[in-house]
Order: C-alpha cells, then sequence, then structure tokens
C-alpha cells in the first residue's frame, strides 16, 4: 500500500496539477507543498485542507474493515453498476450504498 504522501502526490498528479497550483487551491507555495510531498510529516490541518485542494477526504478506517474497503474501491471500476449484489438480504445493492455496513452498523 502507498504512504499518504504517495497517495497525496498520486491524486495530485491526476487531477493534472502542478505542485504551484496547490497555492490557489489551499494556501501553500510551491516550496512549502514540495517540502511536505518530499519530507512528509504535516499536521493535521494541512492534511485536510490539502485534501479539499485535491477534492479528497481524509478517512480512519478500522484496520479489521480496511480489506472489506479496498474490496468495495476495487469493486467500484471492476463491475458494471447492475450487477452488484444486493447487501445481506436488503433491498438496496452495493451501487446504492457501497458503504453499508462496512462499520458495522446495520442501517
Amino acid at each position: 500500500m502507498q504512504s499518504l504522501l504517495e497517495q497525496i502526490k498520486k491524486r495530485r498528479l491526476e487531477l493534472v496539477l502542478k505542485q504551484h497550483d496547490m497555492l490557489l487551491r489551499v494556501g501553500i507555495s510551491r516550496q512549502q507543498y514540495q517540502r511536505l510531498e518530499t519530507k512528509g510529516n504535516p499536521r493535521l490541518d494541512t492534511l485536510e485542507l490539502i485534501a479539499k485542494g485535491l477534492k479528497s477526504e481524509l478517512l480512519l478506517i478500522p484496520q479489521e474493515k480496511l480489506n472489506a474497503v479496498l474490496a468495495v474501491l476495487a469493486d467500484e471500476s471492476a463491475k458494471p453498476v447492475d450487477s452488484r449484489p444486493s447487501i445481506k438480504g436488503s433491498n438496496k445493492s452495493l451501487a446504492d450504498d457501497p458503504w453499508q455496513g462496512l462499520l458495522g452498523d446495520d442501517e
């Protein structure tokens, strides 16, 4: 699995953004952003700003649920929406709510 900093860089490149573009998106200079991508250790509030600037979200995923979350994310690109199975006998499919039940909630 990629480190958080590698994921941030990958997401920036997916959005076809340069490091200096982050100044307009989150108020971080190119030098600050470059240092963050290469050396790391940003503060949590900085990570939250960067996530918003990259149209992303930061999530804490319990380790025991990580494989299930990764499977759902992999499934998103692998299967057509109509062929997804129903969740736990409900009428909702994974396309309706791919996160249902992952954290142990029944709703």
